[in-house]
């Protein structure tokens, strides 16, 4: 029997259409219903009436100073050739700022502008009688007051029956306070949209359990739970369901008596073991199944028993891109509100990308300002990289009708991260060194304003992105084979109208990677042509690919009979991670990456990696600060000895100005 494939892909504005017409005709788009809640119990809850002022604040008339209140008749006449003399106690009353006015007062005045005088001696202001009681002694004043002076009346601040706060407002603490002055203890708010997340699947397991071969820890229910609290919902996270028909619709019908939205996570394509579909279709209506939106096509939007059902895909990035279209805007709809707008920047983009026609993507960039310009670059476009969403600090969406994004082309991004945190980005962008990392960490240590964003393109790219003012900085270890340098003449022939400073970080060492105990016996490059041997290559452009070449070269070898010289990987923990699961028998990277995943390291060659630092950026704050932590910050240089393979014997010294 064959079995039934959905996907149908419809675009994006009409799923959305489709999606949000259903719930508005079966009367479940509407904000929810109220519930009442202690108001300092409120913050950031959505009000789901106006709140109106039961009382005046102040409900009497109080003094706004220390001093006497006074009839602001009796001061009349009062100047410095004629001073009045008021007697306390009578005439005058003292009063503390916040105390009722005695009745019949109506101005206060402040008690450094009157002088205490008694029917024997006048006293200094630093020896002032306050008691109500005597009344031999009296205030003396040079100058009238007027009505209500340094007087709050009632309801200066709120008039009972104003309007505190509307309706559908997310409280704040301002808020709080006045709702409590106007004679408010308890709210009316929106009761909090409950959502079901039920994560699928017989491979996945929850943190913290001992892993064996093909388990995957279960994550996207966090992510998933933490933006609905972002958004004011409550998450209401289910147990793992297994890829069984049975025990998925089991947990449908179940969650559908925990909350207002039931999403679905897996299982939501056309694979032999995705049954959401076949579920929802059985217990109700599956009303699409397929959005042509990249990454996160197979989105399913269903109905059962009068509650809305959104099945999401597995992969993380796609249940990120998914969970944000067609549930977020409905928790915000429950709670009265709009989606705001995301925050768009325009920049330019930094290398062409092609796109699938008929799929609108949505790209991940890291964005950072080079001068006066925003450079936005594309990162890694897999659907199951979660580590992009980490780095990245926005979207471009590209549209369904166009096949990609010309180099140098300007874009909006919908930004991820404020645009001052961008603006506080130094932009590295070149060859991978695990250094870098740590070298991030420490400058958003020591400056929290800073940031450190790397992109990794290899030594050649980092070089071009200077060329092409894209970066602050390059991280590069380029060899020349003619006259054994490393980076300045390549400098000098790529940038020869820029001025460049050339900085060391380190020197490290590059061999060949190969699994503990080495068990196919790999010596060196000449093992590369063996028939049982395969090779991961670093990218075109690389430093690491450059020193591959001149290995090959030197020992007569053509490329060309090396098994998977043409894989390539852009990371030095790429290569290594390829040999640890097996991907490639050996790989060409640095010690550090060896000893970071467990492998044998057989060593090729010590090599030079230096920081290519743009003059116009170098004495910039954020410069100053980064070059300040690799050549003084002890912390830093520890750390990366104790990464191994390193010599830090020249960090931080100017190797060239060119």
């Amino acid at each position: 029997m064959s079995r039934k494939i959905y996907l149908e892909g419809a675009p994006l504005n009409e799923a959305l259409t489709k999606w949000f017409r259903k719930l508005d005709s079966e009367g479940v788009g509407r904000p929810l219903s109220g519930e009442t809640i202690r108001v300092e119990d409120s913050l950031g809850r959505i009000t789901a009436k106006a709140v109106i002022a039961k009382i005046s604040s102040p409900f009497y008339h109080s003094s706004a100073m220390d001093g006497y209140a006074v009839r602001f008749a009796d001061t009349f006449s009062a100047s410095e050739t004629n001073p009045r003399r008021l007697r306390i106690g009578e005439q005058a009353m003292y009063i503390d700022t916040g105390d009722p006015m005695p009745d019949g007062f109506n101005a206060v005045i402040m008690i450094e502008d009157v002088n205490i005088v008694t029917s024997r001696q006048s006293k200094s202001q630093e020896s002032i009688v306050t008691t109500q009681k005597t009344h031999d002694s009296f205030i003396e004043i040079i100058a009238p007051v007027t009505p209500w002076q340094n007087v709050r009346v009632i309801g200066e601040d709120i008039v009972a029956t104003e309007l505190i706060i509307p309706e559908n407002h997310r409280i704040r603490p301002v808020d709080i306070g006045a709702m409590l002055a106007g004679g408010h203890t308890e709210i009316v708010v929106r009761r909090r949209p409950r959502v079901v997340i039920i994560p699928t699947g017989t491979e996945i397991v929850e943190p913290g359990t001992e892993l064996k071969k093909g388990d995957i820890i279960e994550y996207n229910s966090r992510i998933l739970s933490g933006l609905v609290s972002e958004w004011g919902g409550e998450p209401v996270r289910f147990r793992i369901v297994p890829d069984r028909p049975d025990e998925i619709r089991k947990a449908i019908l179940e969650a559908l008596d925990m909350g207002d939205l039931i999403v679905v996570n897996a299982g939501a394509s056309a694979g032999s073991e995705d049954f959401t579909a076949k579920a929802m279709e059985e217990l109700g209506e599956m009303m699409l199944h397929g959005v042509n939106i990249k990454p996160g096509k197979p989105v399913i939007l269903g109905w059962v028993k009068g509650k809305p059902v959104l099945g999401i895909p597995g992969y993380p990035v796609s249940a990120y891109i998914t969970f944000q279209l067609f549930a977020k805007p409905l928790i915000y709809r429950w709670q009265g509100l709009e989606v705001e707008e995301p925050e768009l920047l325009r920049a330019k983009i930094s290398r062409q990308v092609a796109s699938t026609l008929g799929h609108e993507e949505f790209l991940r960039v890291k964005v950072g300002k080079v001068g006066d310009n925003f450079i936005a670059t594309p990162v890694s476009r897999g659907a199951g990289v979660l580590m992009s969403l980490v780095r990245a600090d926005g979207f471009v969406r590209i549209p369904a009708m166009s096949e990609g994004i010309g180099a140098g082309t300007e874009v909006d991004v919908e930004l991820m991260r404020s645009k001052g945190d961008i603006e506080n980005t130094i932009v590295c962008i070149g060859s991978h060194d695990n250094a870098l990392d740590l070298l991030a960490n420490i400058l958003k240590k020591r400056y929290p304003k800073f940031s450190l964003s790397s992109a990794h393109v290899g030594s050649m790219g980092g070089l071009m992105a200077l060329k092409k003012g894209e970066a602050h900085l390059a991280g590069t270890h380029l060899l020349d084979g003619e006259t054994g340098d490393y980076n300045v003449p390549f400098i000098k022939r790529l940038l020869s109208n820029k001025r460049i400073i050339l900085v060391n970080l380190v020197y490290r060492e590059q061999g060949l990677l190969v699994l503990k105990g080495n068990p196919k016996n790999i010596k060196g490059f000449e093992d590369l042509t063996r028939d049982d041997v395969v090779f991961v290559n670093r990218q075109s452009g690389a430093g690491t690919r450059l020193l591959t070449d001149k290995c090959l070269r030197e020992l007569g070898i053509n490329p060309k009979d090396v098994k998977g010289y043409e894989r390539e990987e852009y990371t030095h923990m790429g290569v290594a991670s390829a040999v640890l699961t097996g991907i490639a028998d050996t790989g060409l990277a640095i010690l550090a990456s060896a000893r970071a995943l467990g492998l044998d390291f057989i060593p090729v060659a010590k090599e030079r990696y230096d920081l290519a630092i743009s003059h116009e950026f170098f004495k910039t704050e954020m410069l100053q600060y980064l070059l300040k932590i690799i050549k003084e910050d002890a912390e830093f240089r520890e750390m990366v000895i104790g990464l191994g393979g390193y010599d830090i014997s020249d960090m931080g010294e100017v190797m060239c100005e060119a």
